[in-house]
């Protein structure tokens, strides 16, 4: 597997990510969704996509989940300096 893809939602707070990461995997809302409307990432207009990226593309923490997931999984809240990620992996390559 050279290449992962994944979308991702930002926000602030752990709690914040918490709170969505419920919302998303109880079925209250979709992760596209969640993403346009919380996400303080660019990307939140696409839903969160980031395309596909390779190994030394991202941030440590953030690439060390998207390669540890199973393409339809939804990560609990990982933190980078950026601040607090739900990430939702769609596709590996």
């Amino acid at each position: 597997m050279t290449e992962v893809r994944a979308s991702h939602i930002l926000v602030k707070t752990e709690q914040e990510a918490k709170d969505l990461y419920e919302e998303i995997t109880s079925g209250k809302i979709t992760f596209a969704d969640a993403a346009m409307e919380k996400s303080l990432c660019p990307s939140a207009r696409d839903g969160g996509d980031l395309g596909y990226f390779g190994k030394g593309m991202m941030v440590k923490p953030f690439e060390d989940a998207c390669f540890s997931m199973e393409v339809g999984d939804v990560s609990e809240p990982v933190q980078t300096q950026f601040g607090w990620h739900l990430i939702q992996l769609t596709g590996k390559d």
